[in-house]
C-alpha cells in the first residue's frame, strides 16, 4: 500500500517556450523567403522570365531600361537617341564623380540583344562592377 501523501506541486504544467520560439522563426524565415523585394518599373516594357530570380536587399541607384524599340531610359528618364555616347553622357550626368559600382538593366523580352549588350558594354566602360539583369520569374507551366 501507497501511504505516502501525493504532493501536488509538482504536478503543475510547465510551459515549454523552446518550441513556440521555434515556431515563429519557422514562420520568420518563411515569410522572408516568400516576399519580393522586386523595385517595380513604371515603364510599359515585358521583362523576359526566368525560371529562378534573386532578389536585391539593396537597389543599384542606376537603373538602365531598354526598350522593345531599342530605345534607353536612364533612372527613368528618356534619351533623346539610342546611340552609346548619349547613355555614357546620361550616366555621367547622374554620376559625375564615378561613384556608382552598381547598375540594374531592365530589358523588354523583345528588345534586340545588341541593345542590351550596348548598355552592359557602356556600364563596363564606365566602371561599373556589378551589372544585375531584371527578369519575372516564370510560371510554374512555362517552367517545365
Amino acid at each position: 500500500m501507497n501511504l505516502r501523501r501525493h504532493d501536488r506541486s509538482r504536478d503543475l504544467p510547465e510551459l515549454n517556450l523552446v518550441s513556440l520560439v521555434d515556431v515563429v522563426l519557422l514562420l520568420l524565415i518563411f515569410f522572408v523567403l516568400t516576399t519580393s523585394f522586386v523595385a517595380q518599373s513604371r515603364l510599359a516594357i515585358h521583362l523576359p522570365e526566368a525560371a529562378s530570380t534573386a532578389a536585391d536587399a539593396v537597389a543599384p541607384a542606376l537603373e538602365i531600361t531598354v526598350t522593345a524599340r531599342g530605345g534607353f531610359f536612364v533612372n527613368g528618364r528618356a534619351l533623346v537617341d539610342n546611340r552609346p555616347e548619349t547613355l555614357v553622357a546620361a550616366i555621367r550626368r547622374i554620376s559625375p564623380d564615378g561613384e556608382l559600382h552598381a547598375v540594374t538593366i531592365s530589358a523588354d523580352a523583345r528588345a534586340a540583344h545588341q541593345d542590351v549588350v550596348t548598355a552592359m558594354d557602356v556600364a563596363g566602360r564606365l566602371g561599373i562592377t556589378d551589372v544585375h539583369i531584371a527578369t519575372l520569374r516564370a510560371s510554374p507551366e512555362r517552367a517545365r
